[in-house]
């Protein structure tokens, strides 16, 4: 789909949405215009900022620490077996558990902090870097390694120039991925506990019935990530630039 036909849906959406308000809607459901305007209230008022850096503060972190970690150790069992038959057992066999029911348990061990959320989140971030990376590495063409053996490249060598291109695709298939459970996840763990952030904003805007505030917060969420991903998808033009036309 052309990017003007994307823009031509999303406009009749809003349309119909702003149509729908015109002829009644109930209290928490917010026109598209008065979002926007209460939207552009809150940009001028500080609260917005922290709790917008606040959250930044949980999920980038928490998205660095467990990306790296992914994909390293998934391009790690992708080579080697030794890695693969200690390593994915148990990843596979833990990657179904929601990674939120674990918060409780990470409160007790590192306490009701930021730093049980950023783990949370990295946690739920290094699995699909894991197994992208990994699968990745496993789809490397074997008669590349085999040629790349013959011209007498080095172990390092066929990493770097070999495999790793190879699983690039996959790999920032994989942080995208990440970068929307990170915050997914940080959004949760404000909820549950936290008295700063844009999840702490809409929980406070639900028990005071300020829906404008639960609207202003949640696209600000909204912008934040899509913004996120436009510089991961600009990252991988950078480093991928003959797939550019891919998404």
């Amino acid at each position: 789909m052309s990017r003007l036909a994307r823009l031509g849906v999303l406009a009749a959406v809003l349309v119909a949405w702003q149509l729908l308000a015109l002829r009644g809607l109930p209290d928490y459901v917010l026109s598209p215009l008065d979002i926007a305007r209460h939207f552009v209230a809150a940009l001028g008022t500080r609260e917005l900022y922290v709790d917008a850096a606040a959250s930044l503060a949980r999920a980038l972190p928490g998205f660095a620490i467990g990306t790296l970690l992914g994909v390293a150790l998934g391009l790690a069992a992708g080579i080697a077996r030794s890695f693969d038959e200690m390593l994915s057992p148990l990843v596979f066999l833990t990657y179904p558990v929601p990674k939120i029911v674990m918060l409780p348990v990470f409160m007790l061990w590192f306490g009701i902090g930021d730093l049980s959320k950023v783990l949370i989140i990295a946690l739920a971030c290094f699995y699909p870097a894991y197994i992208n990376a990994y699968y990745g590495a496993k789809a490397t063409p074997r008669i590349l390694v085999w040629s790349a053996r013959n011209m007498g490249a080095s172990g390092a060598e066929i990493f770097r120039r070999v495999v790793l291109p190879g699983a690039l695709p996959q790999i920032f298939a994989g942080m995208r991925v990440a970068l929307a459970l990170s915050f997914i996840v940080m959004f949760a763990t404000e909820m549950i506990n936290a008295r700063s952030g844009l999840g702490h904003l809409i929980r406070e805007a639900e028990n005071s019935l300020r829906f404008d505030l639960m609207y202003v917060s949640l696209l600000t969420i909204a912008i934040l990530g899509y913004a996120g991903d436009r510089l991961l998808r600009f990252s991988r033009q950078r480093f991928l630039p003959w797939e550019e036309g891919h998404a």
